[in-house]
């Protein structure tokens, strides 16, 4: 008898998860690749698969024994319901990210604004915000070359009027004024590597991962640098480690006494982001 997809499928899972790797990750490549939604999955998972899809199968199994990331096999990944192009020189975009793009959405007005992302990877952040919101001004920075590049391509593919800059934090724009300035940096310490998903870490660039001083470093540089080109009535929103709050949230204080600085959970209940605002766009 022919074997199913819900087969051979399983017997992948199965033999994943004997290998220490998360057994579903062959079925989310699987369905993404078929561009199946659970009905397709429900309507074909007993039907007898096809010699072409079962070898794709086994070729995705042996990159996930090598840790590899599906969404780098894939080559994209759904951030804020748009596609973005990921490679190994971009992090992959994450739900929680999703959560920083809505609260810098919510907290400000729609009107005109000129908007900085830095460390944008993929652009993600910035192509969201640009698309959300098409009457603001937007600008996107990274250090790496190859970064940049992929922001570019996605910027290009989902028609994003973004300006792309090349350099380290807020060096390149420093001389222009900001009216928010958004960032997602690296935040994790060294310390943490043997904490860190072997799939993350022996994948993902770790420029845009590992930060010095206990991955406090970036968020000082950010906070330096943006007192010379943040707008008098300017913000900032930062991505953090959950168990960097007030550690960040005292770098920002100390940069901006004359705003609000607060931390923000995510949906999970972690701290995720720090906020510095006008007081008048602070929730009393």
């Amino acid at each position: 008898m022919a074997k199913t997809y819900r087969e051979v499928l399983s017997r992948a899972s199965s033999f994943l998860e004997s290998a220490g790797v998360e057994g579903y990750a062959i079925q989310y490549l699987f369905l993404r690749r078929k561009q199946w939604q659970q009905l397709d999955w429900l309507l074909h998972m007993d039907t007898p698969i096809v010699p072409a899809d079962e070898a794709q199968i086994d070729a995705d199994v042996a990159q996930l024994l090598n840790h590899q990331p599906p969404q780098y096999l894939l080559g994209y990944e759904t951030f804020y319901d748009h596609q973005f192009k990921v490679t190994a020189d971009t992090l992959i975009p994450r739900p929680e990210t999703e959560e920083l793009v809505a609260q810098c959405l919510a907290d400000c007005p729609e009107k005109p604004m000129r908007v900085v992302d830095i460390g944008t990877g993929t652009g993600a952040i910035a192509i969201s915000l640009k698309l959300a919101r098409p009457q603001w001004q937007v600008a996107a920075v990274d250090i790496s070359e190859a970064a940049l590049a992929v922001a570019q391509w996605n910027a290009n593919d989902l028609a994003a009027a973004i300006a792309f800059y090349q350099g380290d934090t807020l060096l390149p724009v420093i001389e222009q004024q900001w009216d928010l300035i958004v960032s997602n940096p690296p935040y994790i310490s060294h310390d943490e590597w043997d904490l860190m998903d072997i799939s993350v870490r022996e994948n993902e660039p770790k420029l845009a991962l590992f930060a010095e001083d206990n991955g406090l470093a970036m968020y000082k540089k950010i906070a330096q640098q943006a007192k010379s080109c943040l707008a008098s009535s300017g913000q900032i929103a930062v991505e953090i480690g959950f168990q960097q709050g007030k550690a960040v949230q005292a770098i920002f204080a100390e940069a901006f006494p004359q705003k609000e600085v607060t931390i923000k959970q995510d949906m999970a209940g972690q701290d995720r982001m720090v906020l510095v605002r006008h007081p008048q766009f602070v929730d009393k």
